[in-house]
Parts: C-alpha cells; structure tokens; sequence
C-alpha cells in the first residue's frame, strides 16, 4: 500500500515511517518539518490544499500528527483544538474527496482518566479526580468514588468511559470522535490506538512535551538524580517506540468496517518510581529522589490490558522492560 504518514518526522512517526518502509509499504510524509530520504509534502495538515496534494496516489493514512503534553491551562485549548481537532477535521475531509477508505489514529490512554481501581465493596471502579486536599496531605491513592475506601489499581480495557482531565485528553477523545463519524459515512475502517507510556531512542529531550522517561534521562546526563513526583508509586504501562510502531502496522490490516479501538500497550504494569530507578541504574547515575509534589490533572495509576490488540490484531509487544529502560538509558 502507498501509506500517508502525518507528523512523520516526529518521534513516533519516524518510527512509523521506517517500520512500514522495511514492511514493503510505499510511504509518504506530511509534516511542518522537512524530512530527507523519503517522499514528503511540508505543510500543515490543518491547510486543506497541503492535505489534498499528500493524498494523491495514497491508499491509507497513519494520523500521528499532534500537538501533545498535557495542556493544564485552558488558555492552550485554541492551540490543542487547532492542531488536534481541526486537523483531523481538515484530513478527513479529505480522504473523503478522495475516496480513501482506512485510516489508522494516534490517540491516547489519556482519554480515560484515572485508570481502573476494585473496591472490595463496589467491585470495578473508576474514581474521580483526587482531591486537592488530599494531595496536599501526601494522600495519593484515589479513594472509591463511592465509598471512599482504598481501591486496588486493575488494567483498563477499551469498553470503559473516556473521562478525560485536561485539554489534551479531551481533544484526543474528540479525534477519536471525528474518526468514528468520518468511517459511519464514508463506510471507511477506522483504527484508533491508544497508546500508553511510549518511549525509546529519538524520543525528544528537555522540552515541554517530553514524556517522564526523557525527563530523569536528562537529569541523569546531567549528573542529578531524577526528582519524583508523588512518592513514586504511580502506575503505567511503558511501552517501547518499536512496537508502537509495529502496532501500526497491524492496524493497518485490520478487517472490518467503523471505528475499533485498542490499548498499544505492554499489559504489565511498572512505578514511575520502578522506571526512574531502572534508568538511574543503566545510567550510572544518582538515586532517584521522591518530591512529594504533584500536578493537578495528573492521574495516579493509568495501566492498561492489552488482549484486544492481541486477539483481533495478532499483536504483542516485544520489548520487555528491563531491555527497553536499559537501551534507553543511552540511546541518542
């Protein structure tokens, strides 16, 4: 297939991008920023003039373009909607003209809040946000949202209920939307993946935008010991870039028509602490530190399973942890 690849030249897309090409695709990036070696459109995929020229010849669409981290302030909601929303918008407008009929979407784990807890008294649950209060305290755990009791973290499956908790989340949620209305008329296949804690080499350094695990790694380049949020204990599902990548791919062949979601994730579940540690170790470097600080809109454990990906789709992560933190802790 000739494959459509937005944001191609971002990390994870440029690991989209080479895992298709070795994959025997034909692939085409569309991206603000210019990308040698492949067959490429510059632009922004908000321009619908930009969006109908990369569609030309093109089979299916890989959505990785975005703009990502957490967006706590509203006064980033125009920017996040723009780039996020209105993008999809524009693009699938156009795989409609053109008569495009697959699509595979970047979304997030961030879609659903706080992840799944178990209350011995109300069985599966999913709390609400924590108190303010309570983080102040050094409370962390989010209580039963009935009760108030201690819950127990479970792995989130795709039939829970989005709850996202800032802006980011909601407009992630919203791409997911559009996509499921663009494959109701259109009778197209849309495949959204929610991708949990990536990580791996080319993974962006000191910005705004860079996930936790870039983070410690450049307080440890830079001799200091990553700094914890929390006490450490929060719990996520670190997923290698490489098989982000190959979930990608399985997704492309996917059967069926409307819109499917899937957690891209490892279905083992590791501390921010664990993560923090595992590095420092592979670096060399300074212990990790727990602050005891927080940030409103951050969620306490988000982990996820993994066995729809699995069993309609035929994919499984292949990089375990101790290798992925390991290769990561020096990779450029």
């Amino acid at each position: 297939m000739r494959i459509l690849v937005t944001g191609g030249a971002g990390f994870i897309g440029a690991h989209v991008v080479e895992c298709l090409t070795e994959s025997g695709h034909d692939v085409r990036v569309l991206d603000v920023v210019g990308v040698e070696g492949v067959d490429a459109v510059r632009g922004d995929v908000r321009d619908p003039a930009v969006v109908d020229r990369a569609l030309v010849g093109v089979d299916a669409v890989c959505h990785q373009a975005a703009k990502v981290g957490l967006g706590l302030d509203l006064n980033d909601a125009p920017d996040y909607v723009g780039c996020n929303d209105l993008g999809t918008a524009v693009l699938l407008a156009a795989m409609a003209r053109a008569g495009i009929g697959r699509l595979v979407l970047a979304s997030s784990m961030v879609v659903y809040g706080e992840g799944l807890g178990h209350c011995v008294e109300h069985g599966e649950v999913m709390p609400g946000p924590r108190p303010v209060e309570d983080l102040m305290a050094g409370r962390f755990e989010p209580p039963c949202p009935t009760c108030g009791r201690a819950v127990t973290p479970g792995r989130i499956c795709e039939e829970a209920a989005p709850d996202p908790r800032n802006v980011y989340a909601a407009t992630k949620l919203a791409q997911e939307h559009l996509a499921g209305a663009w494959a109701r008329a259109t009778g197209g296949v849309a495949t959204a993946l929610r991708y949990h804690n990536v990580y791996g080499p080319r993974m962006p350094l000191d910005t705004p935008y860079a996930g936790v695990a870039a983070i410690f790694r450049s307080m440890l380049r830079a001799g200091m010991p990553p700094r914890v949020y929390e006490d450490g204990g929060q719990r996520r599902d670190f997923v290698h870039v490489r098989d982000v990548a190959t979930a990608n791919l399985a997704a492309l062949e996917r059967s069926g028509h409307g819109l499917r979601t899937y957690n891209v994730a490892t279905g083992v579940p590791h501390t921010v602490g664990e993560m923090a540690t595992a590095l420092a170790k592979a670096h060399a470097g300074p212990t990790p530190i727990t602050t005891a600080e927080y940030r409103l809109g951050d969620v306490r454990h988000i982990t996820a399973s993994a066995a729809r990906m699995e069993s309609e789709l035929g994919w499984q992560a292949q990089t375990d942890f101790a290798t992925g933190m390991a290769e990561f802790a020096t990779a450029t």
